[in-house]
C-alpha cells in the first residue's frame, strides 16, 4: 500500500508539480519524510487572473457579455506587440479577456482559421516573481513561446507558456 501510495504521489510530482500539485501535499501522500528534502519555491502562484477567449467578432461577443449578460466591459485596448486587440469582461473573482485579431500576423488569426466560431486560447495565472519562474521552468524542462516576458494588457511583465508541456492548454504567466 506504501509503496502504491509512494509511485502515486512520485507520478504527481511531476509535470505539473509547480503547477497543480503543492509541494506539501505530495509529502503528506507519501506517508513518509522525503529522504532528500526539497528546498522552497522562490517563486508561488497566485490567483486565476483571466480566460482569454478568441473571438471572430468583437463587437458582438462584447455586446453579449455587456447587454445580454450585464457584465461590466472595458473599451477595446489594441496591442500592437501582441498582435490582437482585447475587451475585458470584469467578473467578480477573475476576467475574461475576449481577443481578436489585429493585424494579418496575428497569431488570433491563424487560431480562428482553425476554430472559425471562436473559443477559449488561454489561461492566465499570475505569479510574484515572473522572472524567477521562467528560470524555475526553464530548468523542468517546460518550455515558453519567448525567452523573455513582454509586456502584457496591464502593463505588466507576461510570458507564454507552451501548451505541449502544459497538458494541452496555452498559460500565460503574469507578474501579480
Amino acid at each position: 500500500m506504501a509503496r502504491a501510495l509512494r509511485a502515486a504521489a512520485a507520478g504527481a510530482a511531476g509535470l505539473f508539480s509547480r503547477l497543480h500539485v503543492p509541494l506539501g501535499t505530495v509529502r503528506a501522500v507519501s506517508m513518509s519524510q522525503a529522504r532528500h528534502p526539497m528546498a522552497g519555491p522562490v517563486w508561488n502562484l497566485g490567483r486565476l487572473n483571466h480566460v482569454a477567449v478568441a473571438v471572430p467578432d468583437l463587437e458582438k461577443a462584447t455586446a453579449f457579455y455587456k447587454n445580454v449578460l450585464g457584465a461590466q466591459v472595458s473599451e477595446v485596448v489594441p496591442l500592437p506587440e501582441h498582435g490582437v486587440s482585447v475587451v475585458f469582461v470584469s467578473l467578480e473573482n477573475t476576467k475574461v479577456e475576449l481577443l481578436h485579431p489585429l493585424g494579418s500576423n496575428s497569431p488570433i488569426a491563424g487560431f480562428l482559421k482553425k476554430n472559425e466560431a471562436g473559443g477559449m486560447h488561454h489561461i492566465c495565472i499570475e505569479v510574484d516573481n515572473i522572472n524567477e519562474a521562467v528560470m524555475d521552468l526553464k530548468k523542468q524542462k517546460i518550455r515558453t513561446l519567448t525567452e523573455e516576458a513582454k509586456t502584457g494588457a496591464h502593463g505588466k511583465p507576461v510570458i507564454f507558456l507552451h501548451p505541449k508541456d502544459c497538458g494541452g492548454v496555452l498559460v500565460e504567466l503574469e507578474q501579480a
